[in-house]
């Protein structure tokens, strides 16, 4: 793990990602702690930490689980019963919604 401050990752941006790729890269101002740079392996890992980070996913996921907590959920079978229909709906209206193309000739 390295550490550095902001006027020194602003003055060497390139390099400090690239140190990213070993290790998380601490930002500081005035000392304290402000960022880190992080190396991005693939995109989930990507969607992931956005995710984490996201004050209104965060907000769904506590609504879900105080939902889950109080109405027991619903079985597994069901879920993916009510997924695959969604799905179906959506798969649907895109093919009403789609125009052909319009080829040259």
């Amino acid at each position: 793990m390295k550490i550095a401050s902001v006027a020194d990752v602003k003055a060497r941006l390139s390099a400090y990602l690239n140190e990213s790729q070993e290790g998380p890269v601490i930002v500081t101002r005035n000392g304290k702690p402000v960022a880190v740079l992080l190396a991005v392996t693939d995109e989930d890992e990507l969607e992931r930490l956005v995710l984490a980070h996201s004050p209104k996913f965060q907000e769904i996921l506590s609504k879900s689980r105080r939902q889950i907590e109080t109405s027991g959920g619903i079985p597994h079978e069901q879920f993916w019963r009510e997924v695959e229909a969604e799905q179906q709906k959506n798969a649907d209206k895109g093919k009403r919604t789609r125009r052909p193309s319009k080829r040259s000739t």
